[in-house]
């Protein structure tokens, strides 16, 4: 192992791990007081912070691709899937685009401070909403590295602490991305337990972690629905959440002219990933039953010409005969792999009951020419973010130019939606008067 690996590594080590109930206390008292000491940072100081971060990532790349590899090699031994491995993976490329997603947020607007709105009353006393840090962040997250440096550049953008807890299979890789970060923050001035990262994958850490409602405001799960689960049955913590990604595209009666663009959006939409392993992929199609006459058909076509096996109801199965028929807990799957279900409605109004009824409220669209049709849509589908004329796969923190996100939450209170730094804030009143009086 290179010596600046090991020095990386050497660095998240620095806690005694014989004592758990100790260890998470140190890591919450610790972050709570690097709270406090970025609550009194300029956003230029921070920024200035995200910029070394960015610098050291890319002089660190070949101790990254090291520290990568040892993961990569554990994940073959072990017969982790291969999408999994392929979001595990590092290279120069993935790399330089951590760098890039942490310099987008340097040069973001900075979020603290923000008045969101503000107003003098008639005898003199000013109210005012401004945004502030959440405080302390515990994120929780699997497979990939890279969330790593955009959680951290996340939190600090918006002066939050942050202890990150990653999954297993990336432990060597996120240890040596702490290690850079850690550094780069005391290299600019700023409390390195600004960022930590939990040390241990021992799972027994997990429900100690979830009690420290003393020390952490918030709690981010971003992973597999089991995992979301067991975080929300085991905090004391708020918890925002993203169950699934059981995503909807609605094909209306009205298509005339863009009959090859709904093609390649539901195409785009299941596919875009390697096994269709995302959130943001497709899992459903509904298709009006007078556009299905005409693209139906196509639209299987293409989807079978990418290897996705499809599941569908009656209409569909008598009109593609590879249809697997679809059972009635089909419409609550969220498939992650290659497979899709079809169905035909009568109505729009039939498409937005289902949606709401089977959907998880994260990205569901609508493929139309119609504007009443649209505004019906984007009005009655309860969802995080709703697409017109656009595949589920853009329902993303950098396509939103929020540089990165520190997930997609499903809940409505407080956020919802991909997470940037805005979202990692909320708000305190400033009452201003004049020896005011009640």
């Amino acid at each position: 192992m290179p010596r600046r690996l090991r020095q990386l590594l050497a660095g998240c080590y620095s806690c005694d791990m014989s004592d758990p109930q100790q260890y998470v206390q140190t890591l919450g008292k610790t972050a709570r007081q690097a709270s406090a000491a970025l609550m009194a940072t300029t956003g230029a100081q921070r920024n200035a912070a995200l910029l070394a971060m960015a610098g050291a990532i890319r002089a660190s790349k070949s101790d990254l691709i090291a520290a990568n590899a040892t993961d990569l090699e554990a994940a073959e031994a072990a017969s982790l899937a291969r999408p999994v491995i392929e979001r595990l993976k590092l290279n120069d490329k993935r790399i330089e685009q951590m760098a890039a997603g942490v310099e987008s947020i340097a040069r973001q607007t900075d979020p603290v401070g923000q008045t969101i709105e503000g107003y003098v009353r008639p005898d003199g006393l000013r109210i005012e909403k401004r945004r502030v840090p959440i405080g302390v962040i515990l994120f929780f997250y699997e497979s990939r590295p890279n969330v790593t440096s955009d959680a951290a550049a996340l939190c600090l953008k918006s002066g939050n602490a942050i202890i990150l807890r990653g999954g297993k299979e990336a432990i060597h890789s996120n240890r040596a991305i702490a290690g850079i970060i850690k550094t780069s923050l005391a290299d600019a001035g700023l409390p390195a337990g600004c960022v930590q990262i939990v040390e241990s994958t021992d799972r027994a850490l997990v429900p100690l972690l979830l009690k420290l409602d003393k020390h952490i405001d918030l709690v981010i799960p971003r992973g597999g629905e089991s995992l979301i689960r067991a975080v929300v049955a085991d905090s004391t913590i708020p918890v925002l959440k993203h169950f699934t990604g059981n995503c909807h595209i609605y094909i209306d009666a009205a298509f005339e002219g863009i009959e090859q663009q709904i093609v390649d959006v539901c195409v785009n939409a299941k596919t875009s990933y390697p096994g269709g392993a995302v959130c943001n992929a497709v899992e459903h199609l509904l298709i009006h039953r007078q556009a299905a006459a005409k693209l139906l058909i196509p639209i299987c076509e293409a989807l079978n010409s990418k290897q996705v096996e499809i599941r569908g109801d009656e209409t569909v199965a008598e009109s593609w005969k590879a249809t697997k028929p679809a059972t009635e807990t089909d419409w609550d799957e969220e498939y992650l792999a290659f497979v899709i279900g079809i169905k035909v409605v009568d109505s729009l109004a039939e498409a937005i009951e289902h949606i709401n009824e089977h959907g998880s409220h994260h990205t569901d669209g609508i493929l139309s020419t119609s504007l009443r049709s649209i505004e019906q849509f984007v009005a009655g589908v309860d969802s995080a973010s709703v697409m017109v004329n656009a595949s589920t796969r853009l329902a993303d923190g950098g396509e939103y130019q929020l540089g990165a996100e520190i997930g997609i939450s499903t809940d409505k209170l407080h956020a919802r939606g991909p997470m940037g730094a805005s979202d990692l804030t909320t708000y305190k009143w400033i009452v201003t008067g004049n020896g005011h009086l009640r």
